[in-house]
């Protein structure tokens, strides 16, 4: 099985930053995906566009090329199978999208701009990442951006969009508008939990999990993908998001525990212990360890004990895996591409086999 024959997306966002961290595109399993998102780019309230990082977009050295946006052009050129997209907006990027999105003319500009820059940058299409709509005409205004986007960039370029699994959210949006206008849509199904919450608890866990404590998250990637199919995305254009880092609660040992602070770690820095030992929750596709120790740093000194951890490792992706295909969905996708780790430990790589297992089925993009 290649990238090329999978009849399902398993697609990886790519941050722009990672460059700073020697991460350049081509460090990406590019043999194990079909669609790379750069991320981000950010926007004006005139509907322009602008460099998140000019450093790390156009200027530092990467891949031979300058800048990430050159070298994710030159790595695409030598994987043709990839298909590759402009992620604009993202969780600190979102601020500027209500006053674009509901004036028509910044609309029209905004589409221009991006129309151009897929162009310069040989993009197969954009992804909007407004996080998020949050009231009614501000869902009116995205499907408008959505269309305004369209217009410019018809079949076969892509028009894809990040939506959450809250349902706080996605009740603004006419998501079968959505539905006639997107390629697909990316499943943000992870952060469940996290530093606001009360308890610790799985962060991507893909069934709520039967065995956790009072008072543990009880929010799960199924019900998400119930909402966006029982409101008019059809199945095989929703993207179930997987994410290549842990969530830490210190002082916990198991969801529901209350905890003292919570923490950060990219799945490829995570101790070899942490992803060996891992404790996997078959029912939620879910994985846990409890730290007690600390990691050790490259000085020798140990960090405090990170307490409960919830992460993905390959087993909890290929499930996810398994209920895309069982699902009839479009595929799987990563936050990050650069957070994964090598060989048989890698995210992207187990979700690329089990999406290939079998091939009965299904996918858009």
């Amino acid at each position: 099985m290649t990238a090329q024959s999978l009849n399902y997306i398993n697609a990886v966002y790519y941050p722009s930053w990672r460059v700073y961290k020697g991460l350049p595109p081509s460090s990406l399993r590019l043999d194990c995906v079909t669609h790379v998102l750069y991320a981000f780019v950010r926007i004006n309230e005139d509907g322009s566009l602008r460099f998140a990082d000019e450093r790390a977009d156009i200027v530092v050295p990467v891949d031979g090329e300058k800048g990430g946006l050159a070298a994710l052009a030159k790595a695409k050129r030598e994987n043709p199978h990839i298909r590759t997209l402009i992620s604009v907006g993202g969780g600190s990027g979102s601020a500027e999208f209500p006053a674009l999105a509901g004036n028509p003319q910044a609309r029209a500009k905004f589409a221009t701009e991006v129309e151009e820059f897929v162009a310069k940058w040989s993009f197969d299409g954009v992804d909007i990442d407004w996080e998020h709509p949050s009231t009614t005409q501000q869902g009116k205004d995205y499907v408008s951006l959505l269309q305004a986007l369209r217009a410019v960039l018809p079949p076969p370029y892509l028009v894809v969009s990040a939506l959450p699994t809250a349902e706080y959210v996605l009740k603004h949006i006419d998501l079968p508008a959505v539905a006639d206008l997107v390629s697909f849509v990316n499943l943000m199904a992870y952060d469940f939990t996290g530093l606001w919450a009360k308890a610790a608890g799985h962060h991507a866990q893909l069934m709520a999990c039967p065995h956790a404590g009072t008072g543990a998250p009880t929010k799960c990637a199924s019900t998400g993908v119930d909402y966006l199919r029982d409101h008019g995305i059809p199945s095989e254009k929703i993207v179930l998001g997987v994410p290549t880092y842990a969530r830490c609660f210190s002082q916990a040992r198991e969801p529901g525990h209350a905890f003292k602070g919570a923490s950060l770690v990219e799945y490829r820095d995570l101790d070899e212990v942490c992803v060996r030992d891992a404790t996997v929750h078959v029912a939620a596709a879910a994985a846990s360890y409890v730290d007690e120790a600390g990691f050790a740093s490259d000085k020798g000194k140990r960090s405090e004990p990170l307490g409960f951890m919830s992460f993905d490792v390959p087993e909890t992706v290929r499930a996810k895996g398994q209920y895309v295909k069982t699902a009839r969905l479009g595929g799987l996708f990563y936050w990050t591409g650069t957070g994964d780790r090598d060989g048989s430990e890698s995210l992207v790589a187990a979700g690329f086999a089990e999406l290939g297992a079998d091939s009965a089925a299904s996918s858009g993009g």
